[in-house]
């Protein structure tokens, strides 16, 4: 048995014999075959593992943008996205130029010219903007007869230790800084509102005056008030009196370019039918819009009036501060305004400094757009609305 066992060992050795010569001559070949191999293993699982990263986090990568609403506002999603791709626009940048395409193209009507006259016909503007890095903003509010109300809020950022001008002061500033005052009513606008005056103003925001407002353009008077009728305000959200409410649709965008540095603004023309001078949440930080680039950053849109009491995108950033995820932070800013106004209509978006994003919405069915990293077109997301919510 062992000469058995030599002799089949023997013949496997003199297999095995050229097979070695074979390796020790070629082994500069095996080596550099191997190493390559190796090299390509470790970068395809480096490959896998970015992507997994993307698709458990979803942040697109960077450069971002992220805004309100889908429809009509990707174009603005898109119009800032692609100027990032170029090397000399900065964040805020792309902000002005997301904003002021919606500014433009009038989305939705509910953003520039010619949209949500107020009682006496006339278009009024609402805008800011927001430097991540400084959490300076710059704002314009009740903006009279200037039509691009988001770089009018980016010269009160550069142009002054000031955060927010409002109503005539607000033009005259433009003005002084080269914008063209000019008519912001559309032949569109003038007949809506004509045919809001014919159907007696309705619906309209007056509460507690007389004549009532449910049936008549007044003028008002205020009705005095008892001790018992504070829940006669509390609970209002939206225009009284006939007729469904019109659209309060904002843009808020928030911008992360490729080297991490994020910008926010927030543009509007408000609430349909407003009493003249009246200002919504878009101008105001940390309601409309807000960003620190240390975390992350929010926009907003809905009831502006009751959103405005509540700060939802400040939170909203602080609660990423505080550890939450993107969607959490969207939700528990959305939840905080529901346990006071149940049938509040609200939208936050909500993106992290590393591109993760989330959102939460109540009343209606919320969308936003994003586009990020390689993407060759805006994807839009939709929320549905969260239920009235008590602790």
């Amino acid at each position: 048995m062992s000469m058995t066992y030599f002799s089949h060992g023997a013949a496997s050795l003199l297999y095995l014999i050229p097979l070695a010569l074979f390796i020790i001559i070629n082994m500069g070949y095996f080596h550099a075959v191997g190493l390559n191999y190796l090299v390509f293993l470790m970068s395809a699982s480096a490959s896998t593992s970015v992507q997994s990263t993307n698709a458990m986090g979803n942040s697109p990568g960077l450069p971002m943008v992220i805004n309100t609403w889908g429809g009509a506002f990707t174009a603005a999603t898109d119009a800032a996205y692609l100027s990032l791709l170029k090397p000399d626009i900065s964040a805020l940048d792309a902000v002005e130029i997301g904003c002021s395409t919606c500014e433009v193209n009038q989305c939705d009507g509910s953003v520039g010219y010619g949209g949500s006259p107020d009682e006496n016909c006339e278009t009024t503007l609402d805008a800011m903007i927001m430097d991540g890095t400084t959490l300076k903003s710059g704002a314009v509010a009740a903006l009279r007869r200037i039509k691009d109300a988001i770089s009018v809020a980016r010269a009160v950022l550069e142009h002054t230790t000031h955060t927010l001008i409002a109503g005539d002061f607000a033009t005259d500033f433009a003005v002084q800084n080269g914008f063209t005052a000019q008519n912001l009513t559309t032949e569109a606008s003038a007949t809506s509102c004509a045919q809001w005056h014919v159907a007696n103003c309705q619906p309209n925001y007056r509460i507690n005056v007389s004549p009532d407002p449910a049936s008549s353009c007044g003028p008002y008077k205020p009705v005095a008030l008892s001790s018992d009728d504070g829940v006669e305000y509390t609970e209002e959200l939206r225009p009284r009196g006939k007729g469904p409410p019109e659209g309060h649709d904002t843009i808020s965008m928030i911008t992360l370019h490729v080297s991490g540095i994020m910008a926010a603004g927030t543009s509007t023309n408000g609430a349909s039918r407003k009493i003249p001078g009246r200002v919504g949440d878009g101008p105001i930080t940390g309601s409309g819009s807000y960003v620190d680039g240390e975390v992350g950053g929010c926009g907003a849109t809905g009831d502006g009036d009751v959103m405005m009491r509540f700060l939802p995108c400040y939170q909203a950033v602080e609660s990423l501060r505080q550890g939450m995820s993107p969607g959490e932070a969207a939700e528990d800013a959305v939840k905080r305004m529901l346990r006071k106004y149940p049938e509040v209509q609200s939208g936050i978006v909500v993106v992290n400094n590393k591109g993760e994003h989330g959102g939460a919405g109540s009343g209606w069915t919320f969308t936003y757009s994003y586009r990020g990293g390689g993407m060759n077109e805006t994807a839009v997301v939709s929320v549905p609305p969260i239920e009235s919510y008590k602790r």
